[in-house]
């Protein structure tokens, strides 16, 4: 039996690598749009109350930037994640499993997201914004009609990159019960020395990656005009 047919007949495959699959979709998939969520938002007060936004509020964006989005992503996700395991544990009722570890899949990459917004929302020309205030809009009207619209292809490109973030991330997370990929490859591909499981693991991240990369890039194309 050559190492293919061994392949098709590894009963991991079909017993354990669905139930793998859909456990990174559910976490990257409840993480992904809890952080554009709640990132999406620390980006726009990032931008608007940094020196020489439309609302500076330098105590505020100091907490925001400096302790919150900085010290957040100096954490290594692995130390964040069991760091983590006492409020995931009070806020989920467990800390297994791959609901539980949307918590810090979250609260790892919302900073990151937030940073990437407020970068994309600084590449709007400031004439565009000054011709929006001339013309007497607030600062809301500001950011759903000019600031939103204008970094469209920027904030697409940040939610790729961070969905990408996201599944790497989850890998990592399945080594402390999460499940998904990770739990899978750590499973069979180092416990059991599975070769076999741990490069059909490998193959399916990278077309996961290779597959959410190129949508992104899709999307960009399609919604910038510039």
């Amino acid at each position: 039996m050559n190492w293919f047919e061994e392949l098709l007949n590894n009963r991991a495959l079909e017993t354990a690598l669905p139930q793998a699959i859909w456990d990174t979709i559910v976490m990257v998939g409840i993480s992904g749009i809890a952080t554009v969520i709640i990132g999406g938002v620390i980006g726009i007060i990032l931008h608007l109350t940094r020196p020489g936004g439309l609302a500076p509020m330098r105590t505020l964006y100091a907490i925001l930037s400096s302790i919150i989005v900085n010290i957040t992503r100096s954490i290594p996700f692995a130390i964040l994640m069991v760091a983590l395991i006492p409020f995931t544990q009070w806020l989920v009722g467990t800390s297994i499993g791959p609901i539980a570890a949307t918590v810090s899949l979250t609260i790892a990459t919302a900073p990151f997201f937030a940073r990437l917004v407020e970068t994309a929302l600084r590449e709007v020309p400031t004439g565009t914004v000054d011709a929006a205030q001339v013309m007497g809009m607030s600062n809301g009207q500001i950011v759903t009609k000019v600031f939103l619209p204008e970094a469209l292809p920027g904030l697409i490109a940040a939610t790729t990159n961070t969905t990408v973030v996201l599944i790497g991330y989850s890998a990592m997370a399945g080594l402390i019960g999460a499940g998904g990929l990770g739990r899978l490859a750590y499973n069979y591909g180092y416990q059991r020395f599975d070769s076999q499981i741990m490069i059909v693991t490998i193959v399916v991240i990278v077309i996961g990656v290779q597959l959410i990369q190129w949508i992104g890039d899709k999307i960009v194309a399609a919604v910038d005009h510039r």
